[in-house]
């Protein structure tokens, strides 16, 4: 593995890393990572109520109504790499030239871990089609056979991170992070999606009692620390330790 510190976002809609993994992200830019995020779509039919209702609006300034929205939100969590893949929403068009595309992202990134959604999601199935193409790509870019001198994948944890209605997703989290530190990054980020306002307490109060979970499985009342912002996942691989503790 490279000295380098890389990690990967994939990310369904232009907004989902901001809310999801927007915490994960500034913390490990601050920790000297350097984090590339992947939107598969601008999310520009399904997720861009606000827009469409205003008149005269068109799909073309609708994606980049959004694009901008989520620059503006990268650099606010102090991401230099955000791509755009524009492969359309509601449904997702993750064929096979979409799945080569990412393998030689995932290859050039070299991530030592990766962020996706949830492996369910009967509300948005643009989600968990790209958990799917995920895992996919990342099974690609481990096979010696694709691409030959290509620099291939090692084995990188992929964390799943939390959907919307986490109890209808069979999501399971066990994995609590806190970003306490970084969340005035997260914040100035959220308030970047101008289009989808109505999400933005909703992630503050997710964020605060995810805060409330890492504080108990810390040490609870014994001593855990007092996280006021934490973010959850769930981790797909097993780890591999010397220690228990």
């Amino acid at each position: 593995m490279s000295d380098k510190k890389t990690a990967l976002v994939i990310s369904a809609h232009s907004a989902d890393f901001v809310w999801r993994a927007g915490g994960a992200i500034a913390l490990h830019q601050a920790k000297g990572y350097e984090v590339t995020v992947v939107c598969l779509s601008y999310g520009e039919r399904g997720e861009s109520a606000k827009l469409w209702k205003q008149e005269g609006m068109t799909l073309d300034k609708v994606k980049a109504a959004r694009r901008e929205e989520a620059e503006n939100a990268a650099a606010a969590l102090g991401i230099n790499d955000i791509r755009f893949l524009d492969r359309g929403d509601y449904p997702l068009d993750l064929g096979r030239e979409t799945v080569d595309m990412m393998v030689d992202i995932i290859r050039e990134v070299q991530p030592r871990f990766m962020f996706s959604h949830s492996k369910w999601d009967p509300y948005n199935t643009d989600h968990m089609r790209t958990t799917d193409f995920a895992l996919e790509a990342r099974m690609v870019a481990q096979a010696w056979g694709h691409n030959p001198g290509q620099k291939v994948l090692g084995a990188p944890q992929l964390y799943l991170f939390e959907p919307h209605q986490t109890e209808q997703m069979g999501w399971k989290p066990n994995v609590f992070l806190d970003i306490t530190e970084v969340w005035d990054k997260k914040w100035a980020a959220i308030q970047c999606m101008q289009g989808q306002e109505h999400l933005w307490h909703f992630y503050e109060n997710v964020a605060e009692n995810r805060a409330n979970h890492f504080k108990r499985n810390s040490g609870g009342q014994s001593g855990g620390k007092n996280a006021k912002y934490a973010e959850g996942f769930e981790a797909i691989f097993p780890r591999t330790v010397e220690e228990l503790d």
